[in-house]
């Protein structure tokens, strides 16, 4: 934690320095910002309505950010065709929505079975990772960034103990990207539902379990008023990018200065995310508990089978996308340099 900490105070410096305060000369621009997450949402509802205002702060006020919660222009599954077209400005999101365009999105958000913060934000930011998952949406007239940071997520929430594999045959799992792949393999029926829909959906029985996020976000989306079986690690994604997408043609109205600015206000993000994260989780805990859910861990058994799924889920998309295979073999080739620093370098 102290070097992700490290790693993230040195970006946010430099951003800083860069997003000068926006001079007379910046045209005003108004810029439509549409966020994937409900209010309520721990973390992640007051992070986009933050960014809100740190854009416009950092700009001087040249950029009139005007936001709009999930759902009020269109549905979070349509943000990437109208960003894409223009007919959207931006959106705070994640990738994963979009791996039925590319799997390949897949790997800038969360890796099942991937590393903690520093490990992650180091391939990020200078392993080359943010590089790839800009140029991917560029594809498409979309300039990306990362803005914000989750640490470990939970494993997902059950109606009834799961002792075995043969626990997860049959579920209804709403579970989506690499990590709906490697369930699969194990029999599940994944579904890829929106935060929003996500309770209803528990509380008709739509889906037997579900995993979202991590214990104080689950918590403010209700899971544990219709669910008692809480599962640990969040194997399917140990850390996780929110990212800003802006529209080509509105990102090359604004000037140098605006565009440092939005740089500067996702690395401000991302600090506050990760930080706010790793704080609240202990707390939500125990607020649990206390409301009667159960904390359990994975048996060895079932967690060596999903990592072994997992292996076969990257070997096969890596030979359907060209580009989840660029990114996974930068992503691997990293991981290999990184483990023998994460071997010695830490205290166990």
């Amino acid at each position: 934690m102290k070097k992700s900490v490290k790693l993230l105070t040195l970006m946010l410096g430099a951003s800083l320095l860069a997003a000068a305060p926006a001079t007379a000369q910046d045209k005003k621009i108004t810029l439509q910002l549409a966020g994937s997450y409900p209010a309520p949402t721990s973390i992640l509802g007051p992070a986009q309505e933050r960014l809100t205002k740190q854009i416009e702060a950092l700009s001087g006020g040249s950029i009139e950010v005007k936001f709009f919660a999930p759902g009020a222009l269109l549905p979070p599954k349509e943000y990437f065709d109208a960003i894409s077209s223009g007919a959207l400005d931006a959106a705070f999101t994640d990738s994963l929505i979009w791996s039925g365009k590319d799997i390949g999105f897949t790997l800038f958000t969360n890796v099942p079975f991937g590393p903690g913060a520093p490990e992650y934000l180091a391939w990020m930011k200078q392993g080359g990772g943010e590089e790839m998952m800009k140029e991917l949406y560029g594809k498409y007239n979309i300039v990306s960034m990362v803005c914000g940071f989750l640490a470990a997520e939970g494993g997902g929430w059950f109606r009834k103990p799961i002792d075995s594999l043969d626990d997860l045959k049959g579920l209804k799992f709403r579970i989506g990207g690499l990590g709906g792949n490697v369930m699969e393999k194990l029999g599940v029926s994944t579904q890829n539902i929106s935060p929003g829909e996500l309770l209803q959906a528990l509380q008709l029985g739509t889906v037997d379990a579900a995993e979202f996020s991590m214990p104080s976000i689950d918590k403010s989306l209700g899971f544990q008023t219709v669910t008692k079986y809480y599962y640990f690690p969040g194997w399917q994604a140990q850390s996780s990018f929110p990212v800003l997408l802006i529209s080509k043609a509105k990102w090359d109205a604004m000037s140098q200065q605006q565009k440092d600015s939005v740089q500067a206000a996702c690395d401000q993000s991302t600090m506050s995310m990760l930080t706010e994260g790793e704080a609240l989780q202990p707390k939500a805990l125990a607020d649990l508990e206390a409301a009667g859910v159960e904390i359990r861990e994975y048996p060895e058994d079932v967690l060596k089978a999903l990592e072994e799924k997992w292996q076969e889920v990257a070997a096969e998309q890596a030979q359907k996308s060209e580009n989840f295979k660029k990114a996974w073999d930068s992503y691997s080739a990293f991981r290999a340099q990184y483990a023998k620093w994460k071997k010695i370098g830490f205290v166990k």
